[in-house]
């Protein structure tokens, strides 16, 4: 799997013209027909998509082109998984957090534990990432929690990225920096 932009049209002229490498040995990506369709949940409701997918021509190896809104295993988009961890950080309790978004509450409370566990790892990425984009940022001011501090860790590199890259929601930003995997496993997983 390999995280692409949202722009469908422009993932596709930048597969066609070999601008895509694969993530395991750098060879090019070419066109590999498209990954089953999926009905994922986004913040205006569902959405159906079918992400495309990608050969290497060195190792043929194949990959799914996964759009940057949305995390690998997750049927809703990363920024509604994004709102949760926000009002997480601000106090907020799983359940009502849940009921705020429309999600079932037990889906709600897996997001926020699967990142809290996460958290100090995401925590370092995102500082790491930040000094990458701008490494006069000055320190991070300590929050109240490890959720706290992950996400401005986050909210720093992202505004880093739009002052030194392009204009793109945090969210994404987090889910391209983690390949999808924001809310993976942390260890004892194949990747």
């Amino acid at each position: 799997m390999m995280m692409v932009g949202t722009d469908e049209a422009g993932v596709e002229r930048s597969l066609l013209s070999g601008e895509l490498v694969c993530p395991s040995c750098s060879g090019l990506l070419a066109p590999w027909g498209h990954a089953r369709s999926r009905s994922s949940r986004g913040p205006e409701g569902t959405v159906r998509h079918r992400p495309r997918r990608a050969r290497c021509s060195s190792c043929r190896g194949t990959h799914v082109l996964l759009a940057q809104a949305w995390l690998w295993r997750r049927a809703d988009a990363v920024s509604v998984i994004g709102a949760a961890l926000e009002a997480k950080a601000a106090g907020a309790g799983h359940r009502s957090i849940a009921a705020r978004l429309g999600r079932p509450a037990c889906t709600v409370r897996g997001w926020l534990r699967r990142f809290t566990v996460r958290a100090e790892q995401e925590r370092a990425r995102f500082t790491r990432l930040l000094v990458a984009l701008d490494p006069l940022a000055g320190p991070l001011v300590p929050r109240a929690s490890v959720v706290a501090d992950a996400l401005e860790a986050l909210g720093a590199a992202a505004a880093a990225a739009v002052l030194r890259l392009s204009p793109q929601p945090a969210w994404e930003l987090a889910a391209r920096a983690t390949g999808g995997r924001l809310l993976a496993p942390v260890g004892g997983s194949r990747w």
